[in-house]
C-alpha cells in the first residue's frame, strides 16, 4: 500500500522457475526431426520398436474391471483400497514377513512413488524425534526430486558418498564410514534396488554391513523402492535388502511404486509402508497417515489401485505379471550386453566399459563427461542428461549400434 492506495496482488514478484530437466529433454527430443534421434533421458520402458508397452496382464485386468457389473466410482477409504495396500505390503515385505504377521505395518495408498516419498517425509517432519535439526541424508547422487520433496516439508537434505567416478561403481568404504560418523538416530534414504541414477547397488554382504551400522547408531532407514522386479526380473530378489532390514528390526519405512514394474506410469499407483515396533504404535501411525492424506488429497484415485489389486490377488494374473516383468528386465539386460559388446569388441572404444553390464536396472551411469554428454545431444541427436546417465530402456535392436558409434566418437573427441 502506498499513498493510501491498496494494490491487489499481481504476483509480479514470483520468479520464473527453470523447466524440469528430464521433461525439457523429452520435449526437445519430440521436436527434433532427425530420423535417427535417440531418447535416453526419460525413465520409462519402451519395447524393441521404441513404443510404450501396455503389459498384457494389465490389459486383462482392465477387461475384468470393465466387465464387473458392481464397479462404481465411489470414494476409496482415506488410506486407500485395502485389498491393494495389504497385497502391496506383502509384495515388498514378503508373504511371511514377521512385521505383517504381528500387525506392525501401517500402509497408505499414495500418488505413486513420489507421493509415497512426500507422505513419508511429511510424517517424519511431523513426528520423528530428530537428533538436532531436521535433516535427512541422501546418496550422492540420487533422484533429483528427493531434494525438493524433503525441503518442501522442512527437512534439510544432505548427502553421503555413494558413487565413485574413478571406478564407476560403489564408493562403499566412504559410504560406510559416513554412516558411522553421522549423528545417532539420523534419517537416511536408501534405494532398495536399481539405484537411480547410477544403477549401482550394494551386494548382499555390503547390505549386511550397512544394516550393522544402522543398528549400532540407531539410524532410521527411509527406503525408496521404485523398481522391484525391474532390476533383476525377480520380485523377491529385488526386495531382499528391505526384508533383511525388517528381519533384523531396523526402524524403517518403505516407499513403493508400480509405475515401472506394472507400466502404470500415468495412473500414479504407489504406497507407503511404515514398520512400527508394536501393534499399538502401528495403529497410532496409521491414524496420522490418514489425517495427513485427508488434508492433501482427501483420498487416493481408484483405477490404478484396482488394476494392481487384481494382479496381486489373482494367482493366475500374478504369474503372468511376473512373466511380463521378466520380459522387460530381460530386454534391458540384453541391451546392456549388446552395448558392451559393441563398445569393447567391435569399436574398441577407449576406457573400461565393464560397468555397463555390472550396473543394474533401468539406468546406467556411462562415466562420460558433461561436455561429451552435451556433444551427444547437440551433434548426434542422442538425448541424455548432463551427468552421463542413460535409460537403458531407450535402447533397442534398431538404435543400439547408432548410439554405440556416437558414444565411441564422443569419447574419442570426434563428434
Amino acid at each position: 500500500m502506498s499513498n493510501g492506495t491498496i494494490h491487489a496482488e499481481t504476483w509480479s514478484q514470483v520468479p520464473l522457475a527453470p523447466p524440469d530437466s528430464i521433461f525439457k529433454l523429452s520435449a526437445a527430443y519430440k521436436d527434433d526431426t532427425f530420423p535417427n534421434k535417440v531418447n535416453l533421458g526419460v525413465g520409462a520402458y519402451r519395447d524393441d520398436d521404441n513404443k510404450p508397452w501396455v503389459l498384457p496382464v494389465v490389459k486383462k485386468a482392465t477387461k475384468i474391471l470393465l466387465e464387473d457389473p458392481n464397479l462404481d466410482h465411489e470414494y476409496l477409504p482415506i488410506t486407500g483400497l485395502p485389498s491393494y495396500t495389504t497385497a502391496a505390503a506383502k509384495l515388498i515385505l514378503g508373504e511371511d514377513s514377521p512385521a505383517i504377521a504381528s500387525g506392525r505395518v501401517s500402509s497408505a495408498q499414495t500418488i505413486s512413488g513420489t507421493g509415497a516419498n512426500h507422505l513419508g517425509a511429511l510424517f517424519l517432519s511431523r513426528f520423528y524425534q530428530f537428533n538436532g535439526d531436521k535433516k535427512v541424508y541422501l546418496s550422492d547422487p540420487t533422484w533429483v526430486n528427493h531434494f525438493a520433496i524433503f525441503r518442501n516439508v522442512g527437512i534439510d537434505p544432505l548427502t553421503y558418498p555413494y558413487y565413485d567416478p574413478k571406478t564407476i561403481g560403489l564408493a562403499f568404504g566412504a559410504f560406510l564410514d559416513t554412516l558411522k560418523s553421522l549423528p545417532e538416530r539420523s534419517a537416511v534414504l536408501l534405494h532398495a534396488c536399481a539405484h537411480n541414477p547410477t544403477g549401482v547397488d550394494p551386494s548382499r554382504e555390503q547390505w549386511g554391513q550397512i544394516c550393522d551400522v544402522f543398528l549400532a547408531k540407531g539410524h532410521y532407514a527411509f527406503f525408496d523402492c521404485a523398481y522391484q522386479g525391474f532390476a533383476s526380473g525377480d520380485l523377491d530378489n529385488d526386495a531382499w535388502a528391505v526384508r533383511e532390514f525388517v528381519r533384523r528390526e531396523v526402524p524403517l519405512l518403505v516407499c513403493q511404486s508400480f509405475a515401472k514394474n506394472a507400466g502404470l506410469y500415468g495412473e500414479r499407483v504407489g504406497a507407503l509402508h511404515i514398520v512400527a515396533p508394536t501393534v499399538e504404535t502401528a495403529g497410532r501411525v496409521k491414524s496420522q497417515l490418514s489425517v495427513l492424506t485427508r488434508s492433501e488429497i482427501s483420498n487416493p484415485p481408484a483405477y490404478g489401485a484396482r488394476i494392481v489389486s487384481l494382479i496381486l490377488n489373482n494367482p493366475e494374473l500374478f504369474d503372468e505379471w511376473k512373466r511380463d516383468i521378466k520380459t522387460m528386465a530381460g530386454r534391458i539386460i540384453q541391451m546392456r550386453k549388446e552395448l558392451y559388446k559393441l563398445l569393447t569388441e567391435e569399436l574398441k572404444t577407449p576406457g573400461n566399459w565393464d560397468h555397463i553390464i555390472n550396473q543394474i536396472g533401468m539406468f546406467s551411469f556411462t562415466g562420460i563427461s558433461p561436455d561429451q554428454s552435451q556433444a551427444l545431444v547437440e551433434k548426434a541427436h542422442v538425448y541424455l542428461t548432463q551427468n552421463g546417465r542413460i535409460s537403458m530402456a531407450g535402447l533397442n535392436s534398431h538404435n543400439v549400434r547408432y548410439f554405440a558409434e556416437s558414444l565411441d566418437r564422443a569419447v574419442r573427441g570426434d563428434l
